[in-house]
């Protein structure tokens, strides 16, 4: 996988760099695998606007995802790697031995006729999945439970994963991409290996058409609005409000750029806070292990 760039012949040309699919495969999608997903551009079920910059978006069906992996000790082999247009990372669609077939996301070098397996005595190998337990210290995860059989929610984008860094009394220390360090119950499963399409976060679209194909549509900033759209319009201050400034506001007039978490129930699972943007770090939190 490589990064391809357009000749240069156009200003939109100059600044494109898009991912080389080498590893996808031509075979077209399971249809039994997809199904309609509707898109409701950004509004909820009143039809009131709750997202903005949503709308306009290329046609595309959602590709059902194994994230349970609950077909455990039943070997299955990989007969394509094909691309998702619901997410970043690309997925592998698999045919078990008992004749099921299903979608899990693609790991980097995980290739076509290679075999994959579930379960507690799967072996330590890109693509199986075993409980957190049963893996080694410093080996790379993705698509990671939070509840036991709930199946992965966390670490599945590309190029993506969580490194294990040990435990005890029931739990297992990870590594999260963002940096934070958090417990994690061990019989939770998690599948060996880094998501794949690593040059994702290389790309550059070069254009606007291609991102609103994506569904994202243009976004203003509020300075150049007027006042009456939005707290930071009408050129009476740089840093938020009318007049002589303030602190930075959305649309409506909330302030923005504070914490958000306010999940308190969590915080003894959480041993180290990522880093913000500024570099400043949060307390970590006492560990329960």
């Amino acid at each position: 996988m490589a990064l391809t760039y357009k000749r240069p012949t156009t200003p939109t040309r100059r600044h494109t760099a898009l991912v080389i699919n080498t590893e996808v495969s031509r075979s077209k999608p399971l249809k039994s695998l997809m199904k309609s997903l509707p898109y409701k551009a950004g509004r909820n079920f009143s039809g009131k606007l709750v997202v903005r910059h949503r709308g306009g978006r290329g046609k595309r069906q959602y590709r059902d995802i194994d994230f349970l992996r609950d077909n455990h000790n039943v070997p299955g082999v990989v007969v394509s790697i094909e691309y998702d247009p619901n997410r970043t990372s690309f997925i592998a669609l698999v045919n078990y031995k008992d004749g099921d077939k299903r979608y899990i996301l693609a790991p980097d070098g995980l290739k076509v006729g290679d075999e994959v397996i579930s379960g507690d005595k799967a072996p330590i190998r890109v693509g199986n999945a075993l409980p957190l337990k049963n893996i080694p210290s410093a080996q790379f995860v993705h698509n990671i439970e939070l509840i036991a059989g709930k199946g992965g929610v966390l670490v599945r984008t590309a190029g993506s994963a969580a490194q294990i860094q040990g435990g005890d009394k029931g739990y297992i220390q990870l590594r999260m991409p963002s940096g934070e360090i958090r417990l994690i119950k061990e019989l939770c499963y998690a599948t060996i290996g880094v998501i794949g399409n690593l040059d994702h976060k290389n790309e550059k679209l070069g254009k606007a058409g291609r991102k609103r194909h994506m569904g994202i549509k243009p976004t203003v900033r509020g300075t150049a609005q007027s006042g009456g759209k939005h707290p930071h319009g009408d050129g009476q201050g740089k840093s938020g409000r009318h007049g002589p400034g303030g602190p930075a506001k959305d649309p409506w007039g909330n302030r923005i750029g504070t914490r958000t978490r306010k999940n308190k129930t969590t915080n003894k699972y959480i041993i180290k806070r990522r880093s913000t943007v500024r570099g400043n770090k949060f307390k970590s939190f006492k560990t329960i292990i």
